[in-house]
């Protein structure tokens, strides 16, 4: 479903908050709201990018593919940010997957219409500006954390992420997807989800994740999940509403 006009979960996106009234209506009336679906790709590897996607509820990677048929997440967007950075950049393209890991509404705006805004409004490149470098800090922390810590603390690190992106206690997950976005086998997903069951954090079935225990999920996390909250609400903004965090 497409419709152009506003909605309360796009408003809600934190980086169209942080834009200045005049800009964030700009993209508010030039852009879509549009729905995406679970693994529903939104950019090829070096393919074009053509828009730019503010997330309201959905969440999206970014994963890296290998020759040999595995794939890792290096980054995730939901309602703090935006996909469609190398267009800020005067890049097309990236040589990433880009995807729906969890379905929802977004603001799709043209490439052109994004273009010319922050070429423009010097107060809206300077807020991307700073999302840019927001986002490349989750990335190269991601990038550590794999190479680094265990696969439990990670797990914790990746719930605590989309459960500040969701907004929500349960949100839908597979043990395919979370080891698809971890990078490890799906017995992997199952022991560390276990582990993190047993302890009370969490409930996992179903197809389906609960955060039982906010608290509790959050130290049995790494310290990579507090580094990359707190370069963002430095550089961007305070944190989400939306999340249980406070």
């Amino acid at each position: 479903m497409n419709a152009p006009g506003h909605d309360p979960a796009i408003e809600g996106n934190r980086l169209l908050s942080a834009l200045v009234a005049e800009d964030r209506e700009r993209l508010l009336g030039v852009g879509e709201i549009v729905l995406l679906t679970q693994k529903q790709t939104i950019y090829e590897p070096n393919a074009p990018q053509t828009h730019v996607y503010f997330p309201g509820e959905c969440v999206i990677s970014l994963i890296t593919m290998f020759n040999d048929g595995g794939a890792v997440e290096v980054g995730t967007i939901g309602c703090e940010g935006m996909a469609g950075l190398p267009l800020f950049l005067d890049a097309t393209s990236a040589p990433v997957l880009v995807m729906v890991q969890l379905p929802g509404n977004a603001l799709r705006v043209e490439a052109a219409e994004f273009t010319a805004l922050v070429q423009h409004s010097p107060r809206a490149r300077a807020t991307m500006g700073r999302y840019a470098q927001a986002f490349l800090s989750q990335v190269l922390q991601t990038a550590a954390c794999n190479g680094h810590h265990q696969i439990v603390p990670r797990c914790a690190r990746w719930l605590l992420m989309t459960h500040d992106r969701v907004g929500a206690q349960q949100f839908a997950l597979t043990h395919e997807l979370l080891a698809y976005m971890l990078g490890v086998r799906r017995a992997g997903v199952t022991e560390a989800a276990g582990e993190l069951q047993q302890a009370g954090y969490i409930r996992y079935g179903r197809g389906r994740v609960e955060i039982v225990d906010r608290a509790g999920l959050e130290s049995a996390a790494c310290e990579c999940y507090g580094t990359v909250r707190k370069v963002y609400e430095e550089l961007v903004g305070t944190s989400n509403e939306k999340s249980s965090v406070r």
